[in-house]
Parts: C-alpha cells; sequence; structure tokens
C-alpha cells in the first residue's frame, strides 16, 4: 500500500449510455468508440503514476476489461448524484489509511502522468489541488482530509461547478494545476487527429 490513492470515475462504456452529448453528433457507436479510446489513455497514464489505483465503476463490476487487476483495485461507485458517489469513494479511501487520494476523470487525452504527479506532490503544502477543466467544472481533485461541503450542492455538468467548489474552499490553501480539456460534445475533440478515425468514415 502506498500513502497515494488514484480513483478513476468510469461508466460503463455501453452504446448509447456514454458520451450522449457528444453521440448526438458522431452517432452512438462513434461516440462508444471514442470513450473506450479514451479510457485506455487514462489506463495508460494510470499505470505510470506510483500510487495505489482504483476503478469506480458506474454500472457493474467488469472482471475482464482494460483495467487489469494486475494494477487496478476495482470498485463499484454508490450515491445518489455524482457530488455524494465522489465523496463516498474519497471517504472509503481516506479511512482506509491513505494520506492522499486524488480522483481523476476518464475522457482526457490531455491528461498525463507528470500532472497527476504534480497534484502529488503539491499535497505536501496544500490542502486541496484541483485540475481545472475548460468547461468551468475539474478533471482532477485531491485532497488529504474530507471536505464534505464541495460535494453538495453543485449543478453537476455545468460550467458554474469549479467556481462553487472554490467558494466552499475559502478557508483552504487550494493548488490549481493546468487548465486542460475534456471531451463532453463534438467541438471538444474535433481538433484530435487521432480521434478522427472514428467519425470520418
Amino acid at each position: 500500500m502506498t500513502k497515494t490513492a488514484l480513483i478513476i470515475f468510469t461508466r460503463n462504456p455501453e452504446v448509447g449510455k456514454c458520451k450522449t452529448r457528444l453521440a448526438k453528433t458522431v452517432g452512438d457507436q462513434a461516440a462508444l468508440d471514442i470513450y473506450n479510446y479514451l479510457l485506455q489513455h487514462t489506463a495508460t497514464v494510470a499505470k505510470k503514476v506510483d500510487v495505489d489505483r482504483y476503478v469506480f465503476y458506474s454500472e457493474n463490476i467488469n472482471p475482464n476489461d482494460i483495467w487489469d487487476i494486475a494494477h487496478f483495485s476495482k470498485k463499484l461507485q454508490t450515491g445518489s448524484d455524482l457530488g455524494e458517489r465522489m465523496h463516498n469513494a474519497f471517504q472509503e479511501l481516506l479511512d482506509s489509511g491513505y494520506q492522499k487520494v486524488i480522483i481523476i476523470g476518464s475522457d482526457l487525452l490531455d491528461l498525463n502522468e507528470g500532472i497527476i504527479d504534480q497534484a502529488i506532490q503539491k499535497l505536501e503544502h496544500h490542502d486541496v489541488v484541483i485540475g481545472p477543466a475548460e468547461d468551468g467544472g475539474y478533471y482532477l481533485l485531491g485532497m488529504k482530509t474530507l471536505h464534505p461541503e464541495i460535494f453538495k450542492n453543485k449543478a453537476w455538468g455545468t460550467k458554474t461547478v469549479r467556481q462553487d467548489t472554490l467558494e466552499d474552499l475559502q478557508n483552504s490553501n487550494v493548488y490549481l494545476l493546468a487548465t486542460l480539456n475534456d471531451i463532453d460534445t463534438f467541438e471538444d475533440m474535433k481538433h484530435y487527429e487521432e480521434l478522427k478515425k472514428y467519425y470520418n468514415n
């Protein structure tokens, strides 16, 4: 057991159930193919970081997928909304003895191991680390003790999430990482050459 746990929240990849905003432009199958590509990128990046890795599934745990048990522990998300599910995941791992817990999204081609390593390092001297997303949310959240207020009363998936979160943390020492682009819509992804093969057929 290392001192740091890395949480990856993932939707079970099923046609018509993931990347629904993107699917409106490219179709359900292309959206699924793109999501699987993003999941593989996230898994590859996570394996390069010296942490204990936990994948939290949205619907059910898949024993045979890209999240191989040699590198990832598998758990199920619990809670009625995204905030409650993140709260429960953080609480479980902090209560189990980790000194730092970080969650990342699974839809960022711009994410790399250096950014996660920086977040771990900055948690030495900061209460909370946030990776801002260009859409007003965040792609990474790290903390050493639970801050339950940041998981409540948020309009998840909207551009106010990060600002509302920072207002909750006014009395905490927060470090902001580089702003990155997460992929939710066609506009978010059309400049990535490696994704064009999935929708330029």
